[in-house]
């Protein structure tokens, strides 16, 4: 086939064939497509979109480029969760841990932090000794002690999807709903789970700013899940605000085991629970309680035996920054805003995240906060404590926090956590 002709093909609005989706991946991950053919290609599926059955066979297309995992060696059913990214977004630590001390396996692929969201990945390398890679082995030793695994994916795991990404992010193709979604569900799909759970976050803090963009999303991933017979729902979730107290490494890290002890901030209870049970159902265990099994201790000892299993010290000291700073209320009232990008931004600059993805981050940097909107607050008391290894990095800090926040004389309404639910049409 030629390069030019299916470029041009998609330039015009046309619909791509399997055929040329097929050859175009193929050819791309070896080599024999350039990064400024597929780069202008890409731009082009951006301008003007995909239909399902394209989407489909891009997706089916990425997946066939490495290996397939599977699980059926194991004698229970798998779930898996993935999130679109946020701020504060700590949910995949205790959620992992209370799903496999309910019932189901659940072997996870995270990924890491870049720009304003943090990674999964990194927040757990903040534990001392834990490993993020693990050979397919290890992966499946994990699970069969631990019940869970959360780990990077591998180099064999859709490459077609990492060569492709990396492009996307220096060409401006990251917004383009077909791309996301395949490149999301090609990893998913192939890791092997038997069901999974998609987390879509909406608003400031996420890279879907409204809800109308989210569930399109939502609902291009069911569809690729279910098609490829993977049972898939998926939750827009509200990202406007952080999610819990908690923005940093080490500092979420602190957040989630308090809520695997039976404690931590109501929305991160309550976000984890939920998607515990959307897990479970989806894998077909039902006659367990996710909120008993926090408040019974069991999901903390399946939490401290899968970061054993990695080789982390789950009884370990957690970095702390060197050094710290506080915003101060402006004057008493009610916090009426906290706007995510901006503490996200602000934990970035802060050293809680990376600019380009080979850039190290610092464990201990990040962003406490002490009030969240509809907050009573007094002038002058703390509503942020920031956390650095360096004071030279406040000063950027704080211009991302100017006009992040906002006290007033009025309560404001709490938005619902979950917007919506998104099923297999």
């Amino acid at each position: 086939m030629d390069t030019i002709e299916v470029i041009r093909a998609k330039r015009d609005g046309g619909e791509l064939t399997t055929a040329q989706i097929d050859w175009v991946v193929d050819a791309y991950t070896s080599g024999g497509v350039a990064d400024e053919q597929m780069s202008a290609l890409a731009m082009a599926i951006l301008l003007n979109g995909m239909d399902r059955r394209e989407i489909a066979a891009w997706t089916r297309a990425m997946i066939r480029s490495g290996e397939r995992m599977d699980w059926t060696a194991l004698d229970r059913p798998t779930a898996d969760k993935h999130s679109t990214g946020g701020v504060g977004d700590k949910i995949t630590l205790p959620l992992a841990p209370l799903v496999a001390a309910c019932g189901a396996y659940v072997p996870q692929l995270s990924g890491r932090g870049l720009g304003h969201t943090g990674g999964t990945l990194d927040k757990l390398e903040s534990i001392p000794g834990w490993r993020a890679s693990l050979s397919n082995d290890e992966m499946l030793h994990v699970l069969r002690e631990a019940g869970a695994v959360v780990c990077a994916a591998g180099s064999g795991l859709a490459p077609a999807d990492k060569k492709l990404y990396a492009l996307r992010d220096v060409t401006g193709t990251v917004e383009s709903i077909p791309l996301i979604a395949s490149s999301i569900m090609s990893k998913k799909i192939a890791e092997g789970t038997g069901s999974l759970v998609l987390d879509v976050k909406v608003g400031s803090g996420a890279f879907m700013k409204t809800t109308e963009t989210a569930r399109e999303l939502a609902e291009t991933m069911v569809a690729l899940g279910t098609d490829a017979g993977v049972r898939t729902v998926a939750l827009l979730t509200a990202m406007d605000r952080p999610l819990g107290l908690a923005v940093g490494n080490a500092l979420e890290v602190e957040e989630a085991v308090e809520v695997l002890a039976g404690g931590g901030p109501a929305d991160v209870v309550e976000l984890t629970v939920r998607l515990a049970r959307e897990m479970l159902a989806a894998a077909g265990v039902t006659g367990k309680d996710p909120a008993k099994a926090l408040a019974d201790g069991s999901a903390m000892d399946a939490w401290r035996r899968m970061i054993a299993a990695q080789g982390g010290d789950p009884d370990a000291p957690l970095p702390r920054a060197a050094e710290t700073a506080t915003v101060e209320a402006p004057a008493s009232g009610v916090l009426t805003r906290l706007d995510a990008y901006a503490v996200g931004l602000a934990a970035w600059r802060l050293g809680a995240g990376r600019a380009r993805k080979e850039d190290p981050v610092s464990a201990g940097a990040g962003v406490t906060l002490h009030a969240k909107p509809g907050d009573p607050v007094r002038e002058g008391q703390p509503l942020l404590t920031l956390h650095a290894d360096e004071t030279a990095r406040f000063e950027r800090a704080l211009e991302a926090l100017d006009g992040g926040y906002a006290v007033g004389p009025a309560d404001v309404e709490r938005p619902p956590l979950v917007i919506e639910r998104v099923t297999a049409t």
